[in-house]
């Protein structure tokens, strides 16, 4: 069992995570004053490749900041429509958001989910001027697994640039993101990464570099699923090499509560809304 990274126990709690997920957008009270604008919309044509859109329901004076929001499962699970929530949580901070599916294990493998990253990414700023957002204010942000997407195509230029958009991303924010998991030993990791030839490449911290657009990083001190020893590590490593990274450290919260304190039933145990809204307005300002 490694001291970083997934646990032997982490499928068992990604997948017992979701189902409150669902729970949530099914029965939790939503922030007002936000509609989903666009679904369905294509990046690719396998049917997972596919994203909504959700916005201010009143119209904003100039093209409002763009956010990317990726959801977490473990790599081999998940959907955009149980996330309708987070977005709207957002949304309603001035942003426009996007959610995307991707492609899942075992249908793909790495690096497959991560390269439908980058292409939902630039898909979303190419439509996201019609529906009120700015594609040159644009950052990503996701859970968990949808961390490690958002950070390695922030981290990582080749994704980006094979999409042919790579200083598109201006700002990535990872909650309870796995950064530094190896060696694979739980069958998340080794599902999806197992087959790789150079395991290095799967992680985000082989890629920290000084000039990354600006990181924001959130653990719950409790997360058993992933340990926040890779939150630290991967922000100690962007500052040493003069890089911007802030890490946020939640006393008491577990892996599911980083992403519960978005809805309106969970905000008050911790301000990682407020927090990570703050970054993104500084760092998307106009």
């Amino acid at each position: 069992m490694t001291r970083r990274g997934f646990l032997a126990p982490a499928l068992g709690a990604l997948m017992a995570a979701c189902s409150p997920v669902g729970l949530l957008n099914k029965f939790g009270p939503r922030d007002a004053g936000v509609t989903r604008v666009a679904r369905d919309l294509a990046y690719g044509d396998d049917p997972r490749q596919r994203f909504d859109l959700h916005a201010p329901a009143e119209t904003a004076a100039g093209p409002l900041p763009t956010l990317v929001f990726f959801y977490g499962g473990g790599w081999d699970s998940g959907a955009r429509t149980d996330y309708g929530w987070a977005a709207q949580a957002l949304a309603a901070r001035g942003f426009v958001v996007a959610v995307p599916d991707y492609r899942l294990v075992p249908e793909v493998l790495f690096p497959a989910f991560i390269e439908d990253a980058a292409a939902a990414t630039a898909a979303v700023a190419a439509a996201v001027g019609e529906y009120g957002g700015d594609p040159g204010r644009l950052g990503v942000i996701g859970h968990s697994a949808g961390a490690h997407l958002a950070m390695m195509i922030t981290l990582d230029r080749r994704y980006m640039a094979a999409v042919d958009r790579p200083d598109l991303i201006r700002a990535a924010a990872g909650l309870a993101g796995p950064y530094d998991f190896l060696p694979f030993d739980v069958p998340a990791s080794v599902n999806a990464f197992g087959r790789t030839s150079d395991p290095t490449l799967t992680q985000p911290v082989t890629f920290v570099r000084a000039d990354a657009p600006p990181l924001w990083l959130g653990h719950g001190t409790e997360d058993t699923v992933v340990h926040d020893d890779d939150t630290v590590i991967l922000n100690d490593r962007i500052q040493a090499l003069g890089g911007r990274s802030e890490a946020h450290l939640y006393t008491g919260l577990n892996h599911a509560e980083m992403i519960a304190t978005f809805s309106p039933l969970f905000r008050k145990k911790a301000p990682v809304l407020d927090d990570v809204t703050r970054f993104f307005r500084r760092e998307l300002a106009a």
